[in-house]
């Protein structure tokens, strides 16, 4: 027996002598027949996992927007190697009437109307920040900067394990801000991640997400859909309706 064994052996049983009860610490539960209880897995440690994974991956992936009350919106997701991304929204401006494309490039973040004639991009916020609300489909923070508030564990949240969301099998998390502030760094939801990183299905304010088709390998790059131009963004609310014609008025 070495010195330093030697040590610990009789530093065990003096403190065994000093009073203890031999009884378990509050650290470490036991069962009544006094087996160790293995420790509880995090759940906030179980979903960053998963979203790391979610984070190194690039796809196209095309998603379902069920919203209650009106028919499900197609969304297509495009992550490039190169970190540029796409969220095409079908409804996503004025009020569900218009398809806009929300592009994220290192020069800025660019709303692009999708229409058979097409039409230019109009830069709506610097490269990672939020958009205007007025303009803010919201969707497109599930695919990239929600990623970095569920890693950051700096970032107050509750996070707990859910029952998985109809449609998918993958382990489902549900995750509240932990504090009341007017700027939450995320909406409160159910996420549900694939063992490869991939969003298969999630629960918010804006409607359930829902995973459909096979996801397929990322371009390159993403580039805009159109020339950049100085006109205003299509706005989510409704347009407000057309005044009445004069010759209408005048009956």
């Amino acid at each position: 027996m070495t010195t330093g064994t030697a040590l610990a052996v009789l530093t065990g049983l003096l403190l065994s002598g000093c009073g203890s009860s031999g009884s378990p610490s509050p650290e470490s539960p036991t069962t009544p027949a006094g087996i160790p209880v293995p420790a509880q897995p995090d759940p906030r440690g179980l979903l960053a996992a998963r979203v790391a994974v979610a984070k190194d991956r690039r796809y196209v992936a095309a998603y379902t927007l069920t919203v209650q009350g009106r028919a499900p919106r197609s969304i297509l997701v495009s992550i490039a190697s190169d970190r540029t991304w796409r969220v095409d929204i079908q409804g996503g401006a004025l009020g569900g009437t218009a398809d806009v494309a929300i592009v994220g490039r290192p020069d800025g973040q660019f709303q692009c109307p999708i229409n058979p004639s097409g039409g230019g991009c109009v830069r709506v916020a610097a490269a990672g920040k939020k958009l205007p609300a007025a303009i803010d489909p919201r969707v497109q923070y599930v695919f990239v900067s929600w990623l970095d508030v569920l890693l950051d564990r700096q970032i107050p949240l509750s996070v707990a394990t859910a029952e998985p969301l109809a449609g998918t099998s993958a382990p489902c998390f549900a995750v509240e801000p932990g504090v009341t502030a007017i700027a939450p760094p995320i909406d409160p939801g159910t996420f549900c991640y694939n063992d490869n990183g991939i969003l298969t299905a999630a629960r918010l304010p804006i409607g359930q997400l829902m995973l459909t088709g096979e996801v397929v390998a990322a371009p390159a790059t993403v580039s805009l859909p159109g020339p950049v131009g100085a006109g205003a963004p299509l706005g989510t609310a409704s347009p407000p309706p057309a005044p009445p014609s004069a010759s209408a008025s005048s009956h």
